[in-house]
C-alpha cells in the first residue's frame, strides 16, 4: 500500500482515530556510529557526523556475524516523490517476532514503523510495530523516560536526541537522549523485551507509560499498577487504513527497582498514588530514586490473549535481568537466519544493502500465539495452536510476489507454520484472509492473495501444513459469491468475474476511496486462479487444476486488439477509446479500473502465461520494444506509462525479457534497478510493505527471481556478488559464482550449471554450457551450482534460441 492513499472503510462508532502521519518530503539522512565485530578483526565505523553515513565493513567471507552489516535504519526515510516515506522499523526485534520494541519519533510518527529519519525528538518507545506499511498501526504502550516533576499532559511529552547518539543492530537498539542525557537500551525475545534506562543521579527519575497512545484507532485502555514493582494492562486499537477491525494487546511489565512513588493521568490531570488508568489520553507515571547512579531496568511481556499470558511469556523468555544475554541471543538468532545466505565480493555498500534488505525481508509475518500456544482467532475465541506456531500480519498483495518465496526458501518450518495459520484463519472466519492484521481481515488491496502465498510455499518445498485443507479454502473463496469474513467478502465482484470472466472498470475498492479496480481485480483473480490450479495439480487433483487453469486465462478478456495492451472494460463490454494510457479526469490517482497503477503498468501482470500475453501483443520483437520504452524511466508513478519500481506490480516486469528472447535486457535493467537501493534511510524506491521491496532486492542481487506465483522455477539476471551460497533446510546448497561480477561486467557470457537436471535438451548445449535463462524448480530443494562468466557487453546469443525461454502457461 502506498502512503499517499487514505483508506476508507467502516469504523466502529466512537473509535478514537488520529490523523495519518504527514507525508512531507524528508531528505535528511541519519548518521550513526556502527561498530562491526568479526572473528579476528574489529572494524570500526567512520564518518559518524549527523548528516553522513559511512561505515567501513569487512568482506562477508571473514564476517562471523552477518548481522554486523545490517543497518536497521535503511528505509526510514523517503522512497521517491510519488511514494513518500518507506516506513521501515529500526528498533529491536527477532526474526518474525511478536514484539517490535523501538522509537516513535515526534511530532511525526511515521506510519507503521513509527520512525521518521531526520527527526530530533522521540515521543516514546512502543512495543509493537510493522515495517513499511502505508497506514498507521500498532505503536502500542510507548514508554518515555524523563526527570524531574511531571507537568502538563504527559502523553504529549517528548525527548530530544541527536543522530550521532543513536545505534541499532538486529536484536537491539539504543539511544542517548539529550537535555538531560538519559541512555535507553532495548533488547527483545519473541514475545518479551528488556529495557535499561540510565538516568542522571536524581531523586526523581520517571518512566511515562503512555498506555493510551497507540498509533491509531484507539478504543479502550486499562492499566493497573501492582505493588511497587509491576504494571499491567491492555489496549484495544486497530482500524488499519480506516477499516473496521480491532485487536487487543495485553502487557505485563516488571521493574528491578521499587517505585519511589507513582501516579496515573487522564489528559493533563495527574492523580498521585492512583493505581488505575483508563480511557483516552491516560497512562502511568512511575518514579524512581536514581541518586545512586544505578540504571532502572524494565522487562515486559505482551500477548494478544490476556495479561496472564503476557506474564507467562515474560517468565518463559526473559526470566532474569541480563540485557546483554537478551541482545546476544537475539543477535545469534539473526546471524543463524541471515547466515543461510553467504555472499562474497561486491562493494561494501552492496554487501550492507543486501544484508539490510535480507533483514527487513524476515521481520514479518509475526508470531501471534503465546508460549502456551494460545491465541485469539478470527472468531474472537481463544484457540491453541497445537504442533505449530500461529502467525499474523500478512501484507498479502505485497508479499506474495517475492517475500513469501524467500521465506519459504530460507525458513521453511516457519513458512509452513505461516501457511497453517492461514488455514486456521479460514476455518475460524470462513475464508482465507487477503490482508490479515492480528486476528482480523483488513481487506486491503484487490485480489485473493492468500492463494499465491500458499501455492508459493508449497512449490518451494514447504510441507508442514495441511495443503489439502488450504486448497479447499482457496477453492471456496474462488467459488462462493457474496459471503465472507466479517464485513468483507472473500472475492469482491466474484459474481461478475464468474459470469463474464472479467470485472467492469468502475467497480470500486471497498477500502480505498477513488480507486476503481475492475481491470486490476480481474488480473489478480486470474493470478489467484492460476495459483489454485498449480497447487491442485501438485496435490494430484487434476479436475480442480483444469477448472482453474482455464479461469487463469481470464486476462485475455482484457486484451484490446486495437492498442495491443490490456484495458479495463466498461459495463457494456467496450474498451476505452484513444491511446492505451490516459490519466482519469475523475481522480488524480491514475487510470480508471486500475488500483495503484495504470493500463500500461498492469499490462505486464500476467506472470502465469507470459508466452500467451506476448503472442497476443504481436511477438517478442514488439514486446522487447515496448519494455525498452517502459524502462526509460525506472520509478515514476501511477500517472505515467513507465515503470514504477516502488510498487509491487512492477517487481516481476524486468525479468520478462527472459521470456521474450532478450535476457541481456533483464540483466541490464535489473542492475539499474538495484541501484535504487542502498543501506541508507532513503534506500528503497517505495514503502517496504512488510518486506516486499526488500525481498525483491535480495533476489535481484542473487541474480535469481521466482517470476510465476506457485512455481519455484527461478529466472536469471546476473549476480551482483562474486560468490553466493544459499543453505537449504536439507543442508544442501545453491551456489552461485561470478568471478568477474562488477558494475561494468554485468552481462552473462556463458553459464555452467551442475547438480541440476536440465528441464529439456535445449538448455544444455553440446559444449556442456547451460543456455537457458532460468533454472528448474528442483534447485530449490536439491540445490545446485551456477557458474557465470560475465562481461561488459551483452551476449545476444545466450538464452535466445527456441526452447530456452522459461516455461509459461498452466500445469
Amino acid at each position: 500500500m502506498r502512503p499517499a492513499v487514505r483508506r476508507r472503510g467502516p469504523v466502529a462508532p466512537g473509535a478514537v482515530t488520529g490523523p495519518e502521519a504527514s507525508r512531507a518530503t524528508m531528505s535528511a539522512m541519519r548518521g550513526r556510529c556502527l561498530v562491526l565485530v568479526v572473528v579476528v578483526v574489529i572494524v570500526a565505523a567512520t564518518g559518524c557526523a549527523s548528516g553522513h553515513h559511512e561505515v567501513t565493513r569487512p568482506t562477508i567471507a571473514t564476517a562471523a556475524r552477518p548481522s554486523a552489516l545490517v543497518d536497521p535504519f535503511m528505509g526510514t526515510g523517503i522512497g521517491g516523490a510519488s511514494v513518500g516515506e518507506i516506513h521501515a522499523f529500526p528498533g529491536a526485534d527477532v526474526p518474525f517476532g511478536m514484539m517490535q520494541w523501538g522509537p516513535d519519533t515526534a511530532p511525526v510518527r511515521a506510519a507503521g514503523g513509527g520512525y521518521r529519519a531526520g527527526s530530533s525528538a522521540i515521543g516514546g518507545f512502543s512495543l509493537t510495530h510493522l515495517s513499511g506499511p502505508g497506514c498507521a498501526v500498532f505503536g502500542d504502550v510507548p514508554v518515555l523516560p524523563t526527570v524531574g516533576a511531571v507537568t502538563g499532559a504527559p502523553e504529549a511529552a517528548t525527548a530530544r536526541f541527536a543522530p550521532a547518539d543513536e545505534h541499532a543492530t538486529p536484536g537491539s537498539y539504543r539511544v542517548e537522549l539529550s537535555a538531560p542525557r538519559i541512555l535507553v537500551e532495548l533488547g527483545v525475545s519473541s514475545r518479551s523485551g528488556l529495557a535499561r534506562f540510565t538516568f542522571p543521579r536524581r531523586v526523581a527519575a520517571n518512566l511515562l507509560v503512555k498506555v493510551a497512545d497507540s498509533a491509531y484507532g484507539l478504543e479502550a485502555v486499562q492499566a493497573h499498577i501492582v505493588g511497587d514493582h509491576e504494571l499491567e494492562g491492555s489496549v484495544v486499537a486497530g482500524h488499519f487504513c480506516d477499516t473496521a477491525g480491532t485487536y487487543m494487546l495485553a502487557f505485563a511489565a516488571r521493574f528491578d527497582h521499587p517505585f519511589l512513588r507513582f501516579a496515573t493521568w487522564s489528559g493533563a490531570t495527574i492523580a498521585q498514588g492512583s493505581r488505575v488508568a483508563s480511557g483516552p489520553h491516560s497512562g502511568a507515571v512511575l518514579t524512581f530514586d536514581t541518586s545512586d547512579g544505578q540504571p532502572i531496568e524494565m522487562k515486559v511481556g505482551i500477548s494478544f490473549v490476556g495479561v496472564a499470558n503476557a506474564r507467562a511469556n515474560l517468565d518463559a523468555e526473559i526470566p532474569g535481568w541480563d540485557l546483554g544475554a537478551v541482545t546476544d541471543a537475539a543477535r545469534a538468532r539473526w546471524d543463524a537466519l541471515l547466515g543461510r545466505i553467504a555472499i562474497e565480493g561486491g562493494t561494501a555498500d552492496q554487501r550492507a544493502t543486501f544484508e539490510s534488505a535480507l533483514y527487513h525481508s524476515l521481520l514479518h509475518p509475526n508470531v501471534f500465539s503465546d508460549v502456551n500456544g494460545q491465541y485469539e482467532g478470527f472468531d474472537h475465541r481463544v484457540h491453541t495452536a497445537t504442533g505449530y506456531t500461529q502467525y499474523a500480519n500478512y501484507s498479502g498483495w505485497d508479499i506474495y510476489r517475492s517475500q513469501i518465496p524467500l521465506v519459504a526458501l530460507l525458513a521453511p518450518t516457519e513458512a509452513g507454520d505461516m501457511m497453517q495459520s492461514l488455514v486456521a484463519d479460514a476455518r475460524q472466519s470462513g475464508f482465507l484472509p487477503k490482508w490479515a492484521l492480528a486476528n482480523f481481515e483488513t481487506a486491503e488491496m484487490n485480489g485473493d492473495s492468500a492463494d499465491p502465498m500458499i501455492a508459493d510455499a508449497y512449490a518451494f518445498g514447504v510441507r508442514n501444513f495441511d495443503a489439502r485443507a488450504a486448497l479447499a479454502a482457496m477453492v471456496k473463496g474462488a467459488t462462493s459469491v457474496g459471503t465472507g469474513a466479517g464485513w468483507d467478502v472473500a472475492r469482491q465482484d466474484l459474481d461478475e468475474y464468474l459470469t463474464r470472466g472479467w470485472v467492469q472498470a468502475d467497480r470500486r475498492d471497498k477500502t480505498s476511496f477513488d480507486y476503481t479496480i475492475g481491470g486490476s481485480e480481474t488480473l489478480e483473480y486470474a493470478i489467484d486462479d492460476s495459483a489454485i490450479a498449480r497447487l491442485a495439480a501438485a496435490l494430484g487433483d487434476r479436475a480442480t487444476a483444469d477448472v482453474f487453469a482455464r479461469r487463469a486465462e481470464n486476462w485475455r478478456h482484457l486484451f484490446n486488439p486495437v492498442t495491443g495492451y490490456l484495458a479495463a472494460r466498461a459495463a457494456n463490454g467496450s474498451f476505452p477509446t484513444g491511446p492505451p494510457f490516459h490519466v482519469s479526469n475523475q481522480s488524480d490517482i491514475g487510470q480508471d479500473g486500475w488500483e495503484e497503477g495504470n493500463s500500461i503498468q498492469y499490462s505486464w501482470s500476467v506472470p502465469q502465461n507470459l508466452r500467451g500475453l506476448f503472442d497476443a501483443m504481436g511477438g517478442n520483437r514488439v514486446v522487447v520494444s515496448r519494455l525498452d520504452s517502459f524502462f526509460t524511466h525506472l520509478n515514476t508513478s501511477r500517472k505515467q506509462p513507465y515503470n514504477w519500481a516502488g510498487n509491487e506490480p512492477a517487481l516481476g516486469i524486468p525479468w520478462e525479457y527472459d521470456y521474450a528472447g532478450a535476457p541481456w535486457r533483464t540483466q541490464e535493467v535489473v542492475r539499474r534497478l538495484t541501484a535504487l537501493y542502498s543501506a541508507t534511510p532513503n534506500g528503497e524506491p517505495g514503502n517496504d510493505d512488510l518486506g516486499a521491496l526488500s525481498s525483491w532486492y535480495v533476489w535481484a542481487a542473487l541474480g535469481l527471481y521466482p517470476e510465476t506465483p506457485g512455481r519455484a522455477d527461478l529466472v536469471l539476471a546476473s549476480p551482483i556478488f562474486t560468490r553466493e551460497a544459499i543453505t537449504l533446510a536439507s543442508g544442501r546448497t545453491i551456489v552461485v559464482s561470478a568471478r568477474a561480477s562488477s558494475s561494468v561486467d554485468r552481462y552473462v557470457q556463458s553459464l555452467v550449471v551442475s547438480g541440476v537436471s536440465p528441464p529439456n535438451a535445449a538448455c544444455h548445449a553440446a559444449t556442456n554450457q547451460w543456455v537457458c535463462p532460468w533454472v528448474p524448480a528442483s534447485i530449490a530443494t536439491t540445490g545446485g551450482q551456477l557458474d557465470f562468466t560475465l562481461g561488459p557487453s551483452p551476449n545476444r546469443n545466450w538464452g535466445t534460441v527456441p526452447g530456452t525461454a522459461p516455461p509459461s502457461g498452466e500445469p
